[in-house]
């Protein structure tokens, strides 16, 4: 198992490294070695989880149960900061789904990046991608979760702009990275409050430290991480990068949606729950916020033309689904909806992306009839997009019926509110399925299927997508969880579900020529949330603008000015003496020479 996970890492950091190093005229065989450590990270979590004995971890995710590496990193008399890996339960499905996903990314980039130039470079970031995040799981301290924390941020960052020259990219890129570090400076700020409570950052300790801290300080600190976390899993309101990032090519939006950069957010929250779980108050601020997002990402999901900002805001809301069950206490149910999201999400993006390929747009309403023309990538479609919807027996039907029972049982109000985006997440899913492989061809190229390298990965994720479901109970024995079905819960569910599809195979008829209205395209940039934040923040920059001129202008350039005129004033007061008249300036030397003497005499006595 230890040699398992530092391979993981040595693959990801050497395969990152060879492959940039060999360059594009290589990159024909140096990218298969990107395939190299998303195939030792899943490795590493199956492993682990076949063969550690027990199960779980019995509701404390936050014990290592095998530490692989462990270092002083800084150290002073009383105290120090240690960084490590550590596996557990938690860490080991991780690994899996960051692994298993990773993997079938990279192999469908074979095709779909095939006639790109910088191949090499794409490849290498995909490595260090999958690398970082597999030590962010696998951690034993909070430093060297932020470190690999910051090292996802650079690498999606990097994959979010990949096609630099294009300028929507490169806002694209800047606009996630900007956005996520808002949370980050939260994230750093509880660290440091731990840090001065605890005086340790090691999970297990600083875990085991949380009964003995003070109420309004665990309530800070989980409030702190919150921010974090929103910000790198794209909660309101610091969801507006994510619908930008589909700038980037469409294998890197299957791997950030799915198994990386945002789920990066909700592992947080489950890593450190009882913080969480001793602070009352801030999980009924992630309740409520959980449900926001999941309901408003899901109308704007609704009225989406491009089929990858529709999987866009729908992974908004799916996140919020995931908040809204760890603010309801439930985050085994959450961790376990980011397991099949992570395999219905990356199958529906990576579908996404053969459709593009094969179709030559990514606009809904120039698509149409694409089934009899792209079979596979039609069927393993419909299978992603019935486990989105919770569809029974399908993987999603189990996970989110377990967040819509959780969350039922806490708050009745919110549970309505997400039955209700269960909903509309059927609606705006069948809507798209209709208008992409439905009727007829309505673009100008010639749709075909993609080659094997783009459509066996879209296999493997189905047989993922449609099976998890099946692990359900054995999830929740594993993590002290019950992992019941409720039958009302269900019932209702698949109520909902069925009306949903039933309005979303209407809009999809009639919303291909439907033109958005005023309010409709309002809704569909996400409800005024990303201009107003662009205008508030561009307020704030022009503010602190002008406040810094006043600032240079009558200080700065003030204090300066002043000394000038000083210097100017003595000058012009000393220029009299140079009046070229020897005799003057003997008599100034007597008079100085008397005065030095007097002063000499006067201080020596």
């Amino acid at each position: 198992m230890n040699t398992a996970v530092l391979v993981t890492f040595g693959l990801s950091i050497v395969g990152a490294i060879a492959i940039a190093l060999a360059g594009a005229r290589a990159v024909r065989f140096s990218r298969w070695i990107a395939l190299a450590a998303p195939a030792a990270a899943a490795w590493s979590g199956l492993s682990y989880l076949l063969g550690a004995g027990p199960g779980g971890t019995g509701g404390a995710p936050y014990i290592g149960e095998a530490v692989v590496v462990s270092v002083r990193w800084l150290s002073r008399a009383d105290a120090g900061i240690g960084v490590g890996l550590a596996v557990d339960s938690l860490a080991a499905a991780m690994l899996i789904v960051v692994g298993v996903v990773a993997a079938m990314v990279v192999l469908f980039s074979f095709g779909y990046m095939a006639e790109d130039r910088a191949q090499a470079r794409y490849f290498s970031l995909l490595s260090l991608f999958t690398g970082a995040m597999a030590a962010l799981v696998t951690s034993s301290s909070l430093v060297g979760l932020f470190i690999a924390w910051e090292i996802v941020g650079a690498c999606s960052y990097l994959l979010i702009g990949f096609w630099y020259t294009r300028k929507s990219a490169a806002n694209a890129a800047m606009k996630a990275f900007l956005v996520t570090r808002l949370g980050d400076v939260g994230l750093l700020a509880g660290l440091a409050v731990l840090y001065h409570e605890t005086h340790t950052l090691d999970l297990a300790s600083v875990m085991a430290a949380v009964p003995d801290l003070a109420g309004p300080t665990v309530a800070l600190v989980a409030l702190l991480l919150f921010a974090g976390a929103a910000g790198k899993s794209a909660q309101f309101p610091l969801h507006v990068w994510l619908p930008d990032a589909m700038e980037g090519p469409t294998p890197v939006s299957a791997l950030i949606h799915a198994a990386t950069m945002v789920a990066a957010g909700v592992f947080l929250v489950a890593r450190t729950w009882p913080i969480f779980e001793a602070a009352e108050g801030t999980r009924l601020l992630i309740l409520a916020i959980g449900v926001i997002t999941a309901a408003g990402a899901s109308v704007s999901a609704l009225l989406q033309t491009d089929i990858k900002k529709v999987l866009a805001y729908s992974t908004i809301s799916q996140l919020g689904f995931m908040f809204a069950a760890l603010g309801a206490g439930a985050w085994v149910a959450a961790v376990f909806h980011l397991v099949t999201h992570a395999a219905f999400k990356s199958l529906l993006f990576l579908a996404a992306g053969s459709v593009i390929h094969g179709s030559g747009t990514q606009d809904l309403r120039e698509m149409g009839g694409l089934r009899r023309a792209m079979p596979v990538t039609s069927a393993t479609w419909i299978v992603g997009a019935a486990a989105l919807a919770g569809l029974p027996p399908l993987s999603g039907f189990f996970s989110k019926d377990a967040i819509l029972e959780a969350v039922w049982h806490a708050t009745p109000l919110a549970g309505a509110a997400l039955f209700a985006a269960g909903a509309v997440t059927t609606c705006y899913i069948t809507r798209a399925t209709r208008l992409a492989f439905c009727g007829t061809f309505r673009g100008s190229a010639r749709p075909h299927e993609s080659g094997a390298t783009m459509w066996l990965p879209l296999v493997v994720l189905a047989l993922g997508a449609a099976s998890l479901g099946a692990a359900s109970g054995e999830f929740a024995r594993a993590f002290g969880g019950h992992g019941g079905l409720s039958l009302p819960v269900a019932a209702a569910s698949i109520a909902l579900a069925v009306a949903g599809g039933l309005v979303g195979w209407r809009l999809g008829e009639t919303g291909a020529r439907r033109a958005q209205s005023g309010v409709a395209a309002f809704v569909a940039g996400g409800w005024g949330v990303d201009a107003a934040v662009v205008r508030l923040a561009g307020a704030s920059v022009v503010a602190s603008a002008a406040l810094s001129e006043r600032v240079d202008a009558g200080i700065i350039d003030g204090a300066v000015r002043a000394v000038e005129r000083l210097a100017q004033g003595i000058s012009g007061e000393l220029e009299g003496l140079q009046s070229g008249d020897g005799r003057a300036y003997s008599g100034l030397v007597a008079i100085g020479a008397v005065l030095v003497v007097g002063l000499t005499l006067w201080l020596g006595r």
